[in-house]
This record gives structure tokens, sequence and C-alpha cells, in this order.
């Protein structure tokens, strides 16, 4: 009987796997002894060792060129998910256990047919990642953010938090920032509402953006800090360097870092804050506050620093104010009124982002924190997200307007 392709393929795959073991197994051992090798001379480390191993394969140039990179790959960049990162269409990468792949493409998400050799090989490139960023990840501390080389966010999950196999997410970034013209082309934004949003930035009105997970609110935060006036002093604070703000140039960009074996102590996104205050900037800006950090933001906002903005984890514009209370009484032993008053002291407007039913996503709410109205903080909206139309409305008029008045707005 006449073999099929099919048939010699299956039966093929399990000797290319052999031949990418054993070879992969000679590269590690070489870079044992060479271990300050740069991707150059590791890459004709590689060549050398293809070349060598597959004179009497029979395969093509192409397979072996293909064979390179994996081994390149599984060394220097992401193993199988490199292909992924290098793809500009995946924007999130979620590894389930080393034999459940995912990826999000155009706001929809598929499963892959791939999977890592074994959760061994997973983990060695999980700890590699978090290695890179000087960050440590075991048993006692199994979660670690990252980020790549590209600006990519990492978060990692293993044993015994992960029960499944070593959990890996990548959010990925565009290489070039989305400015606010393309959120109004992609209908996130009206024109109208951008343009008024421009205003209030550059007159000093403090912005919380708010949403949920991947609302958008780290690329709609980039968008806004456009608008800061160049000759202004920024500093920006995160967890892990994400925001991508262009043409300031007095900036200086703040990350914090956990603890670590070699003793080095941990810097906190508080910490940051604080520090933040003695180094005389115009504007602070904070990736996101998800603790008692949003204590120190509200002091920052309260001390001079008009025009600073920040993100939140949040299911409504509501709900971003009842966040930031929850997190601030939980830092400061004070009284809720006397934490809405501080609210309301700093805070001028927040913007409300959400994903629709096909995946799109939308600034919901522009709302103005208007004042106190019995015991609460209450707040005036400006537009609001039609699902009649499909577009944001406005539904008011800014009432505090003397920043915009004394900034010539």
């Amino acid at each position: 009987m006449r073999e099929t392709a099919k048939s010699r393929g299956k039966r093929a795959q399990p000797a290319e796997t052999e031949r990418f073991r054993n070879l992969r197994a000679q590269l590690m051992e070489m870079l044992e002894l060479r271990s300050d090798a740069g991707d150059d001379e590791i890459r004709e480390m590689i060549h050398t060792l293809v070349l060598r191993g597959t004179r009497s394969a029979g395969i093509s140039v192409a397979e072996q060129v293909e064979l390179s990179e994996k081994l390149f790959s599984s060394v220097r960049g992401l193993d199988i998910l490199q292909e992924l990162i290098d793809d500009p269409g995946v924007t999130e990468i979620m590894v389930n256990g080393p034999d459940c792949i995912f990826i999000e493409r155009g706001g929809q998400i598929s499963r892959l047919p791939r999977r890592f050799e074994s959760a061994e090989k997973l983990l060695d490139l999980i700890v590699r990642i978090v290695g890179q960023n000087n960050r440590v990840l075991n048993e006692q501390n199994p979660i670690a953010d990252a980020r790549l080389p590209d600006g990519s966010r990492v978060n990692a999950v293993t044993a015994p938090a992960a029960i499944g196999g070593p959990i890996l997410t990548i959010r990925k970034f565009p290489e070039r920032p989305i400015g606010m013209e393309e959120l109004i082309m992609r209908n996130s934004i009206t024109a109208e509402a951008a343009r008024d949003l421009e205003r209030y930035v550059k007159a000093g009105y403090s912005v919380i953006i708010g949403g949920g997970t991947s609302a958008g609110k780290t690329t709609f935060l980039n968008a806004l800090s456009n608008y800061v006036p160049r000759g202004e002093r920024l500093i920006t604070i995160e967890d892990n360097a994400e925001l991508q703000i262009q043409g300031c140039e007095n900036l200086v960009r703040l990350e914090a870092k956990s603890a670590n074996m070699e003793g080095n102590k941990e810097i906190t996104i508080r910490d940051l804050i604080r520090s933040a205050l003695r180094m005389r900037p115009d504007r602070i800006i904070v990736g996101e506050v998800r603790s008692g950090e949003a204590a120190d933001l509200l002091q920052a906002l309260n001390t001079g620093h008009d025009g600073s903005m920040s993100t939140i984890h949040a299911n409504s514009a509501e709900d971003v104010l009842i966040r930031l209370e929850t997190l601030c009484m939980m830092a400061l032993p004070i009284p809720l009124h006397a934490v809405r008053r501080q609210i309301l002291s700093g805070v001028d407007l927040v913007v409300h982002l959400g994903r629709l039913r096909d995946r799109s996503r939308r600034v919901l709410e522009i709302a103005e924190l208007e004042g106190m109205k019995d015991g609460g903080i209450l707040t005036n909206c400006l537009y609001r997200f039609s699902d009649e139309r499909q577009e944001l409305v406005r539904t008011g008029e800014l009432k505090h307007t003397l920043k915009l008045v004394r900034n010539g707005g």
C-alpha cells in the first residue's frame, strides 16, 4: 500500500521531536561553558549543530532554518510562544498549563493546536522571564508580574497556587502607541468628547479612568496623556512599566520592585508616590491603583498636582468612586465622610470604559464630580453611551469651569 503524505508526517513527527531534544541538549551543554555568549554567538553555535546533526537526515534548507529558529527561541526567545509574540495581530496569550494555549486576535478568543513538551519546559520559560525582571518565582512566591523586552505585560502563577500546571498570561501592546485620533476612528470615543477631554486635561483637571479587565484603560490613559502640555514635568509610576508617553521631554518613569533572594527590599507603588512628591512634579500618572496606594494618590491630588491621572478596576463610573473609597479606608483609619471629601477635592473627572458584545472597547461614560449630597458624592454625567445610537452622547455641561477659565479654556 502506498504511504500517504499524512502518514509520513505522523511517522516523521516523533523523529523531529527527538532531533530537536538532542540538539537542544547539546546546545545547553555548550552554553554552560559559554554563559556569557551573545545572540550572534548562540546563532553560530546553533548553525553548526544543525548542519552537523541533520547532515544524514535529508531535510531541506527551509526545515533547517525552521529548526534553527526553534532552537534559538527555546534558549533566548519564548519557545513556542515566540511566533505569537512576533504576530502583531495577537493581543493576548493565555497559557493554561503546558497543553492548553489560547490567544485573543481581533477581540476573538481561540484555542491553538500547540503545546509545550512538558510542564517543566513551561516552568523553565516562566522562571527565565521572571528572572530577567529581577523577580523571584517559587513555592513561597508562586505569583509574579513582569514584562517582556517589547513592553508586553506578563503574569505568572505556579504551584501551589496553580493546580493544573504553570499559568502564563501575556498582554501585548502595540509597537506604536494608539492616539486619540485612532480611538475616534475605531468609534471608541466621539470627536466631540475627545475635544472636551483635551481641554480639560490641558486645563489641569484630574482624571480617574475606570473599567473592567481588558477594557482598554492603559491604552486610553496613554492617549489622554498626550494632551499634557509639553513644558510640564511628568512622573509616571507603575507596577510594570507599560505607559508610552509621547512628546514629554521632562519625563520621569518609576517602577515598583518586589523583594528578591539577593536581599533587595520591596519598592511599592506607595513608596514611589511618596518619593515622587519630592521630585517637583507638575503631574503624577499612576498606572493603576489597586490597594493602599489609592490613599497616597489622593494625597498627591490634594497637594497641588492638578491634572494627575490614574486607572482603577471598576464596573461603572459610580463604582470607581466606591472602589476609591474602599481602597482609601483600607489604608487610612479615617471616617468615610473624610475620604469622600478628599476624593471630591482631588478628583475632577471619571471616565468609564467597557467592552460591548462585539468585543469592541468603548468609552461608556464621562462624569464630573459635582459636590456632596446627603453625605455622598454627587456626579454630573457629561457623556453616556447610547445603546440605541451605539455611540457616546452628550448628556450634560461641565459645571466646575474655574480651571478652564484660569487656563484660557
